[in-house]
């Protein structure tokens, strides 16, 4: 049996704590039977009572990111909330919030011990995943002798460009409906099970994007090298006429704008208004002295 499994996690900092401390609130593990072309999904959803702040993405239909919204989740209640970003916690309250989230750690650790037992896999894509790893480690999952594969890096490698998931899921003509995955020249079928995990902003989603996205590099690289091209040639027009209207924008402004009135001086004071200046002692000598 050749199984390769796409990871992917959701996390975000605890609400009103540190910025650099993470907590998993979704893993999804999709594995892949190349020989078969079966597809499982393995989800892990944690249940903490646990505020956490997350980051959504707005997109163009080009897959390019136009702005960025940050909000809070609680991972018990899944209630969103708006993001308040003066909220800090007192010291004892996130005392209690970080004790609470060493409980996810058992919870991350018994779904890869048991997932990796079961399914035997030899290979982990991933997609910009060394944060994904470094948080799987730290809460106790281990990966010997299974490859870390980062799909990104890869691509960074053949097509110099950053490309985001949203991006080459454009790029694949990537759809999804409830029996099956589609792509430009693939297509995989879903079993009803799986399909109800793959949701438009989970895990579950991007694993199966991964998926694609990782077939259609690996098998049909050449057209997916192409459609990828096409893709930049596509946002590099798009944001020079935007740049362009811009810059029309400002300069029809400047026209527009009313011509500022001439600022007339007020009257000066009597005090301000210059005395005549007296004679000098010459010139009142020369005047006074009789022609010689």
């Amino acid at each position: 049996m050749s199984n390769i499994a796409f990871l992917e996690l959701k996390y975000g900092n605890i609400n009103g704590g540190y910025p650099n401390y993470f907590v998993i609130s979704d893993i999804s593990l999709l594995v892949f039977d190349s020989q078969k072309n079966n597809i499982y999904i393995e989800s892990l959803s944690i249940n903490e009572d646990i505020d956490v702040v997350f980051v959504s993405t707005r997109t163009d239909e080009l897959g390019h990111t136009l702005g960025r919204l940050k909000y809070v989740v609680n991972l018990q209640t899944r209630k969103k909330k708006r993001f308040d970003e003066e909220f800090k916690h007192e010291k004892d309250d996130l005392d209690d919030i970080f004790f609470r989230s060493r409980k996810i750690k058992k919870y991350v650790k018994g779904f890869f011990m048991k997932n990796l037992r079961k399914y035997q896999l030899n290979r982990i894509v991933t997609f910009d995943g060394r944060r994904d790893i470094f948080l799987c480690e730290r809460a106790g999952a281990e990966f010997r002798g299974i490859e870390i594969y980062d799909l990104q890096r890869e691509l960074n490698k053949e097509c110099n460009y950053l490309f985001s998931l949203n991006k080459l899921a454009v790029v694949i003509g990537f759809e999804q409906n409830h029996t099956s995955l589609k792509s430009n020249n693939s297509e995989f079928f879903l079993h009803p099970i799986a399909a109800r995990q793959v949701k438009p902003k989970t895990a579950a989603y991007d694993a199966a994007k991964l998926l694609m996205i990782y077939q259609e590099f690996f098998v049909h690289k050449d057209d997916f090298l192409m459609k990828a091209a096409l893709l930049l040639n596509k946002i590099q027009i798009k944001q020079k006429e935007k740049a362009a209207a811009k810059k029309e924008e400002k300069a029809k402004a400047k026209v527009e704008a009313p011509k500022e009135k001439p600022k007339v001086e007020a009257p000066k004071e009597k005090s301000e208004v210059e005395a005549p200046k007296e004679k000098s002692e010459i010139e009142v000598d020369k005047a006074e002295t009789p022609d010689s």
